[in-house]
């Protein structure tokens, strides 16, 4: 493992990861418009190589593609991962509330305690492996008591087929029942430059109670890095078409970001997206940021940012060039 990549404890599990993680979402290929296989194998090997250790990926992604992929690639491998899975999203039972269809089959949140037990030793089989190191409800079950779905996932630590227990797309009020319910040790939430919102409604729950959290979409959706020129089009089933985030006065707002920054990305020899990942990593209470990759080199490149230290003065620059260029973002 590459020493220069920053390493951060998940809560108080006692499991440490690179704060730079890789994000599986897209290899699943759902909404992104399909997969390469053996290209997602490679930038998942190549994240490795380069001193990753933190995968993050769900049984939601591909319904289980995106858990055989990260399976695959890290077969042999797996003392140099650590491996963050989720549940409560299933299409195995009508339990809970319907979410979504994908692939024509139903999509329901349920956490209930059976639920959780099913979902478990599909992700192990999926990713070939008798443990996950950090099991994350993914979108949270109204129909569930959160304390009996704290029961559940801590029964599998004392079992060891979990080693921390994580929460993602929780309100405040959900936040304070996992802490109050037991040892909730990581969150995963949407947060970037643009999407700012838990600084001020989960964040500070978690830093007053040892909780990690690891940031999605730290590029949003690839808009921050810098590369998607405002004439591209998107196709098929991928998310960012017709979003109105990625319309050509905004990517426009990013290239006059990506200008402002422009000297501190050379001073560090660095792309916008490292410095953005590298940025979002020095904010108070971020702990890891998941970045998403379907080519090694994009691996490579995400990777490289979990080196990099920006200095305070660095850091006033880029929060002055994000009020300037970024604020007035269209939703």
């Amino acid at each position: 493992m590459s020493s220069r990549q920053i390493q951060r404890p998940i809560g108080r599990s006692g499991v440490s990861a690179s704060a730079v993680g890789l994000g599986t979402w897209a290899i699943g290929g759902w909404m992104w418009g399909g997969t390469d296989e053996q290209a997602s194998i490679r930038a998942i090997e190549a994240s490795i190589d380069a001193g990753i250790s933190l995968i993050d990926t769900a049984p939601a992604y591909g319904l289980g593609r995106s858990e055989e992929i990260v399976g695959k690639a890290i077969k042999g491998k797996r003392d140099k991962v650590v491996i963050a899975t989720k549940c409560g999203l299933n299409w195995h039972s009508g339990k809970g509330n319907h979410f979504f269809d994908q692939d024509g089959k139903p999509v329901h949140r349920y956490l209930g305690a059976d639920g959780i037990a099913h979902e478990i030793e599909q992700s192990l089989s999926r990713l070939g492996t008798d443990y996950i190191d950090l099991y994350i409800t993914h979108w949270q079950d109204p129909t569930t008591p959160i304390a009996d779905t704290m029961a559940a996932l801590e029964k599998l630590k004392a079992s060891g087929k979990i080693r921390a227990i994580g929460a993602s797309n929780v309100s405040a009020e959900d936040l304070e029942h996992y802490v109050a319910a037991g040892q909730i040790d990581a969150i995963q939430e949407r947060y970037s430059m643009i999407d700012r919102e838990i600084e001020t409604s989960l964040l500070p729950i978690t830093r007053r109670n040892d909780v990690a959290t690891l940031s999605y979409s730290s590029l949003a959706l690839g808009l921050l890095t810098g590369v998607i020129d405002p004439s591209r089009e998107f196709s098929g089933d991928d998310q960012r078409k017709g979003n109105p985030r990625f319309s050509a006065a905004n990517r426009q707002k990013v290239a006059n970001l990506k200008q402002a920054i422009a000297p501190i990305a050379e001073q560090h020899k660095a792309s916008m997206a490292q410095i953005v990942i590298a940025w979002t990593l020095a904010q108070p209470g971020i702990t890891f940021g998941l970045c998403g990759a379907r080519t090694a080199e994009q691996a490579l490149d995400n990777a490289r940012a979990g080196e990099i230290t920006l200095g305070a003065d660095e850091l006033a620059i880029i929060d002055t060039a994000i009020a300037t260029h970024l604020t007035s973002m269209d939703a």
